[in-house]
């Protein structure tokens, strides 16, 4: 059969660039081997968040005195937290399936390898292959856990992130390798739900990617919640010969064997780009990753890549916008390359972390004479009355212009106030303009506002 487009993968990269293709009256059609949503609806973005939930609804119970409330006999049914889970990642497949059907989009189940000459091959599960050709072709395959040679996961003893989705019953004892997104969520989510974490980082700083600052905010609420955080340290080994897992770290001061019933391999993701045809239709690669253009198209004509296979943020909001600019570059408008620089990026643990632009270190790497800014949400009265006072915004602006370069929250709810400093970075709002921005009260968001004030001496409430 033929398509004006097919694509395989259907994440949120795929599926969402089918649906604008559909709109732009293109012919489409999706190959997925597994779930419609890709690893972001079942295995990621989406049910991640449901444990999340769960952990700050039961940490809300084991704290409810300290809002007045008497909670008799509180405690996790671990079981029924992965199935909530699980539920909700179906639920969100099944609106995916009701959007191709909508968009009349064919989904075409199996593997796909692309070939020369704009075709697709499509292996089912039967091991039957068909041909298909259309006359543009993305790949949107993502990408899975990254192994490292020390950690080899087994799914029982030494997991990745799928199978910390899933695991039958809650272990008493973990270690996380890694803190970047994934381990610092999973670090909280276990810590909350009773398990002893033990969050081991190659770095000197919890989430590396991170302003200074925040990592170091991180740090301590994730300490005072009883995590042990070991900076600087490598996992060895792991000897899972016996009941629980030795794990072999070496630290800036020496070597330690930490016991633990479960290892989180957390260290990475790594691109699906194998057995997929490329070497045979000749499109580059470089470090593991599909080389493209600004508009998503390979060295190969008629052949696009998008996601987490090519380089750039690994998030599913950078893959969607991807592939809708991928699209409508396909479709013959002029849609404008995405600004990489003005990426939201968030971290759903406890306190929650969002940033976007330039951190503190990065914009004076630059050249930047600055004026930064920060509110803690200590002085904040919706903090105060929510119970929530760990955090602060920090806003950092370029002196000469009044650009804001960069923006770090770290605090409740702050992944959906990011979105308010994206908007005004994207607009070219100059720090005065957000001043004068006036913010309800009381709201976590006006700490945005006060940060801004703070920047340029005319912070109110600190």
């Amino acid at each position: 059969m033929s398509y004006d487009l097919i694509i395989i993968g259907s994440g949120p990269g795929g599926y969402v660039a089918a649906i604008r293709a559909s709109q732009l009256g293109l012919k489409t059609a999706v190959v997925e081997r597994e779930n419609l949503g890709g690893i972001c609806l079942n295995w990621g973005c989406i049910p991640t968040k449901a444990l999340l939930k769960s952990a700050q609804v039961f940490e809300y119970l084991n704290h409810a005195a300290d809002y007045g409330i008497t909670v008799k006999g509180g405690e996790a049914d671990f079981p029924a937290v992965v199935k909530r889970s699980r539920d909700v990642a179906e639920g969100m497949s099944k609106g995916v399936q009701f959007l191709m059907k909508k968009n009349k989009i064919d989904v075409i189940t199996g593997s796909g390898k692309v070939k020369a000459g704009k075709k697709v091959d499509v292996t089912d599960a039967d091991g039957k292959v068909t041909t298909y050709d259309a006359k543009h072709i993305i790949i949107a395959t993502g990408a899975r856990s990254r192994q490292l040679p020390n950690l080899p996961i087994d799914g029982k003893k030494i997991i990745g992130y799928r199978d910390a989705m899933v695991i039958p019953k809650l272990p008493k004892t973990m270690v996380v390798v890694g803190s970047g997104a994934i381990g610092s969520e999973f670090a909280y989510f276990y810590s909350t739900m009773g398990t002893k974490v033990t969050l081991v980082e190659f770095l000197p700083v919890l989430v590396p990617f991170e302003d200074a600052e925040v990592s170091k905010q991180l740090e301590r609420s994730f300490k005072k919640i009883g995590i042990d955080v070991m900076l600087q340290s490598t996992v060895e080994s792991v000897d899972t010969s016996g009941k629980e897992c030795k794990v072999k770290v070496m630290t800036k001061v020496g070597e330690k064997i930490i016991d633990a019933e479960v290892v989180l391999s957390a260290v990475g993701i790594q691109a699906n780009i194998e057995n997929i045809g490329l070497e045979e239709t000749g499109i580059a690669t470089d470090k593991g990753k599909i080389l493209t253009n600004p508009y998503y198209q390979t060295n190969i004509p008629g052949y696009y890549a998008i996601g987490d296979c090519i380089p750039g943020q690994a998030l599913a909001h950078v893959a969607s916008a991807e592939g809708i600019i991928c699209v409508e570059k396909i479709a013959g408008h002029s849609p404008e390359p995405l600004d990489y620089n003005n990426i939201p990026g968030c971290t759903y643990c406890q306190p929650e972390i969002a940033s976007v632009g330039y951190t503190e270190a990065k914009a004076r790497e630059a050249g930047y004479e600055l004026k930064i800014g920060k509110f803690p949400f200590s002085a904040s009265g919706k903090a105060s009355a929510a119970g929530a006072k760990d955090g602060f915004v920090k806003l950092i602006f370029d002196a000469k212009y009044g650009e804001l370069l960069g923006a770090h929250m770290i605090g409740a709810n702050v992944t959906e106030m990011i979105a308010e400093i994206v908007a005004i970075r994207k607009l070219e709002t100059t720090g005065h303009e957000l001043i004068k921005t006036v913010h309800p009260h009381p709201t976590m968001s006006e700490a945005i506002m006060e940060a801004a004030a703070a920047a340029y001496g005319e912070v109110i409430h600190i």
